[in-house]
């Protein structure tokens, strides 16, 4: 009974007033922009034609004598569901004894059979199918109240009717909402689906990015940590302080090193496997370019500037983001031609990757088209800035500045990551 309490009897007569239609379907989305405004206004327009239907029934009937009764008032309940659907349905319930006992005319006349059969119909529309089985049993029940006990059973099977034809009614609208709720959840889910797996892949790509640098950095506080060691061994009789500071810096390297591997060796997989050779850098980038140029994709590069040794970190996600880059124009563009600029700047190092329109059919990709989320997490890592978008020639183009500040000013080609 709190369903029913809830459905229909608190704030029954609360002002709702109906919603303008959706006009991005697959009918209305090609309309004009004037004429898809005058669109969203059809399910008002056909409630009010229902409205004057039902009025002229009822005075078609009974005429000027009874017009009050059989007509205005049936007409009202069916305007008002556009404003007070659940009070539209209680003043349609209400109209038939009124009609009964002050008109003297049959439970369910037809002004009154419209009205009270399109209230439910909009109701129903409005509310859920829950309540239009409340506002169904409802109306039976008044229907054999009304014909049984004021009519004295002479009001005639129009309850039958009214019964038979409102399920209908009814039926088809719940079915309607019910397969619109389901697709709204569906369309609710995929975007949630959507989200997580983009979650997925981001988190993917930074735990990627994570154990490349974490053997980047590894390597070099090993470098550090053997230097420090070896280095009272190259000079002859240190002074105590000298080598007590070689100690300290061995020290204080293989406890770096240490904490390194413990915070960043939680983003390895169980089957993951060192690299046995250095990770490449932009030393290695003609024979990436080698590579996709035997895959088919012919490539030009142009280097700008002094081209000086950057740091590794740097090196590695310029690198890998050419080849990213270079492998988006292999799948979405075959026969296209790509060039590749790098120009070194006293800020930093400047990326831009441009291919032409494809020429060949474009397959599928089997890939999962998040590299472009892989390269933005490197450059963002790097406190950098990057856009990737298609060119008025049809073809796509990708930019990245990574800085990199010298390490001591005037120190020539001395530069270090901004991490």
């Amino acid at each position: 009974m709190n369903d029913l309490w809830d459905d229909l009897f608190e704030d029954a007569f609360a002002y709702r007033p109906m919603a303008p239609m959706r006009t991005d379907g697959s009918l209305t989305g090609r309309l004009p922009e004037r004429l898809a405004a005058l669109a969203a206004w059809t399910p008002h327009a056909a409630v009010l034609g229902a409205a004057l239907i039902t009025f002229m029934a009822g005075f078609t009937v009974t005429g000027n004598a009874g017009v009050l009764l059989s007509g205005l008032l049936p007409a009202v309940c069916v305007a008002m569901t556009l404003i007070r659907p659940v009070g539209a349905f209680w003043m349609s319930m209400a109209q038939v004894p009124v009609n009964v006992v002050v008109g003297g005319y049959e439970p369910w006349a037809p002004s009154v059979f419209i009205s009270h059969l399109v209230v439910l119909f909009v109701v129903a529309a409005r509310t859920r199918p829950r309540t239009a089985a409340w506002m169904w049993a409802l109306t039976l029940l008044l229907g054999l109240v009304v014909e049984g006990v004021v009519t004295g059973g002479a009001g005639g099977p129009n309850t039958a009717g009214m019964t038979v034809v409102s399920a209908f009614a009814l039926l088809l609208v719940s079915m309607v909402q019910v397969r619109r709720e389901a697709q709204r959840e569906v369309t609710v889910q995929r975007t949630v689906t959507a989200v997580e797996r983009d979650r997925r892949t981001l988190l993917e790509e930074r735990t990627t990015i994570a154990r490349e640098l974490h053997d980047v950095v590894a390597h070099h506080m090993s470098v550090v940590a053997i230097q420090a060691e070896a280095a009272p061994y190259r000079v002859e009789n240190p002074p105590p302080e000298l080598e007590q500071a070689f100690v300290t810096i061995r020290e204080n390297a293989v406890a770096a090193l240490t904490e390194l591997r413990r915070v960043l060796g939680v983003v390895r997989a169980d089957d993951y496997e060192a690299p046995d050779a250095p990770q490449p850098t932009l030393a290695d980038l003609d024979r990436l370019l080698a590579n996709v140029g035997d895959a088919g994709l012919v490539t030009e590069k142009a280097v700008t500037g002094a081209v000086r040794e950057l740091p590794q970190g740097v090196e590695l996600s310029a690198y890998r983001i050419i080849q990213e880059a270079l492998s988006n124009s292999l799948r979405h563009a075959p026969g296209a031609t790509a060039r590749v600029e790098i120009g070194y700047v006293l800020g930093g190092l400047g990326l831009r990757v441009v291919n032409g329109p494809p020429t060949a059919p474009v397959k599928p990709s089997p890939g999962a088209g998040h590299g472009i989320t892989g390269m933005r997490e490197r450059v963002a890592m790097l406190n950098g800035e990057m856009t990737a978008e298609a060119t008025a020639e049809g073809g796509y183009e990708v930019t990245a500045f990574i800085p990199a500040q010298r390490t001591e000013p005037g120190a020539p080609g001395a530069f270090k990551e901004q991490v």
